[in-house]
């Protein structure tokens, strides 16, 4: 998914085991304007294709533009392919009721085609200003609970 144009580009193979994610970023990095940028991000999550320090060499070696960023491990609301693949569930594979798994592609791709038609990037609502609040509230529950303990040891 492209975060900026939020169109997405389908791979039709399971992307779970590391050729198949290094066929996606080279079928990505290949083409314009990736190939000739000075950096790219790969935000991934914490899947066992691309989690590990191996994976992380194996993508520099293949594109030394390429950046690999990993999302906190429980926080798939940060990740826009997270939300996509949530719509897709909701939209396209429920009710589970395929034959065969063709027709799971083919449904895939009909979905594919009418949501790039459509696509807005993602509005998000979390400001910086909403950060700062939350940051300063935990600053103080965290305050507060040292304080807690504290006073409990002294007594």
């Amino acid at each position: 998914m492209q975060c900026n144009t939020p169109r997405s580009n389908a791979l039709s193979q399971l992307a779970y085991k590391a050729k198949p994610f290094m066929n996606l970023v080279a079928q990505v990095m290949t083409q314009e304007p990736y190939a000739s940028a000075r950096r790219v991000f790969w935000i991934v999550d914490n899947g066992s294709s691309h989690r590990s320090k191996k994976a992380v060499d194996r993508l520099t070696a293949a594109f030394p533009n390429a950046v690999m960023v990993h999302t906190p491990i429980h926080a798939s609301w940060l990740n826009q392919v997270e939300i996509y693949f949530s719509v897709i569930q909701r939209k396209v594979v429920s009710p589970n009721d395929f034959t065969h798994l063709t027709q799971v592609g083919d449904r895939l791709r009909a979905f594919e085609d009418r949501y790039n038609a459509t696509a807005q990037p993602f509005q998000w609502k979390f400001t910086t200003s909403d950060l700062d609040d939350l940051l300063a509230r935990l600053d103080r529950h965290t305050a507060d609970r040292q304080e807690e303990s504290w006073l409990r040891l002294a007594a």
